[in-house]
């Protein structure tokens, strides 16, 4: 038998996850929306679908560049789902860097709203109930090396105040949550739709911004907004309040308006959605804010794509 006509969509497994995936979303629909940037990947290129495609599948599977380029090579489904034959040169590992800077953090942000457009005319998205939380990316585990460098600068010590002179990413910033848990590096603020766990608005900030004042970037527009302690204080109430949304925020203990039962009710209806987002990355893969919120759109998307084929949504995309 030719390698040259042999045809992968008979090899592929019917029950692959990725032809669940096909059958949700239409990438050339999707890829249509960002048509603009088509001209920059030039003539010779694998073209913009592929593209989009490639990018998914490295946040489907978590893979670096160079892993991504291996995969991509000698996996017959990634193959079959990127569009390549058997024998087809697939690309290296620069490729994928390239891309992302083509198509840039806009761009794919407007994928991800494309996509939770779509869903919600399938009635896959209610706007009813939210449920918002912020979850850690770290860009460094240890910041030894540019503490001392710092104190030999004569700096007293290193700190949020200083960091950016020291640190090669001078976006990321030293966050806190409660007594104990320090990093560094940036947050990822969420904000789900609550009928089936799609995450409609996503933003990433410096570390040391709190929950309360980072709700600003995901607060619905309208319906009752459940979060922990961290939105139950005054900048957060003022967002929904501005935002014609209900608070559904736990108080904190010292606060007069707090009702235990009522949070007691807040806690139980939260609870299924706390670990909604226990498989997020936590480390950041790029450096600046603008590339770590181009991360975080990318993880937004592959989890409710993910979503969507759990709950046997219909496709997205009406194509002629």
């Amino acid at each position: 038998m030719s390698f040259e006509n042999y045809d992968l969509d008979k090899v592929v497994d019917p029950k692959h996850p990725l032809r669940k995936i096909e059958k949700v979303i239409s990438f050339k629909s999707l890829t249509y929306r960002i048509k603009d940037c088509a001209s920059e990947l030039g003539r010779n290129g694998y073209g913009l679908e592929v593209a989009i495609r490639c990018l998914f599948l490295q946040f489907y599977d978590d893979h670096s560049d160079r892993e991504m380029e291996r995969e991509l090579r000698d996996s017959i489904a990634l193959r079959w789902f990127c569009g390549f034959g058997i024998t087809d040169k697939t690309p290296d590992h620069t490729y994928f860097c390239r891309m992302r800077k083509i198509i840039g953090t806009k761009r794919i942000g407007k994928l991800f709203k494309v996509i939770n457009e779509k869903a919600k005319e399938k009635g896959m998205i209610g706007g009813v109930f939210s449920f918002v939380d912020a979850t850690t990316i770290k860009t460094k585990e240890a910041t030894w090396e540019e503490r001392d460098k710092a104190l030999a600068e004569g700096e007293d010590k290193l700190n949020n105040r200083n960091i950016e002179d020291y640190s090669a990413d001078p976006d990321a910033r030293f966050g806190c949550k409660g007594k104990s848990k320090f990093w560094f590096g940036y947050k990822r603020n969420i904000c789900a739709d609550m009928r089936e766990g799609v995450i409609v608005r996503i933003a990433a900030t410096p570390a040391n911004v709190p929950d309360g004042e980072a709700l600003r970037h995901t607060c619905p527009d309208g319906g009752m907004v459940f979060g922990d302690k961290a939105y139950g204080v005054k900048p957060a109430q003022i967002v929904m309040k501005t935002n014609n949304c209900h608070s559904g925020a736990i108080l904190k203990n010292n606060m007069k308006q707090k009702n235990k039962d009522k949070d007691k009710w807040l806690t139980k209806v939260r609870m299924p959605f706390e670990g909604l987002f226990s498989k997020d990355e936590t480390r950041a893969r790029y450096r600046g804010t603008a590339k770590v919120q181009l991360q975080a759109f990318l993880e937004a998307m592959v989890h409710n794509v993910k979503r969507l084929v759990v709950v046997n949504c219909a496709p997205l995309f009406c194509e002629a």
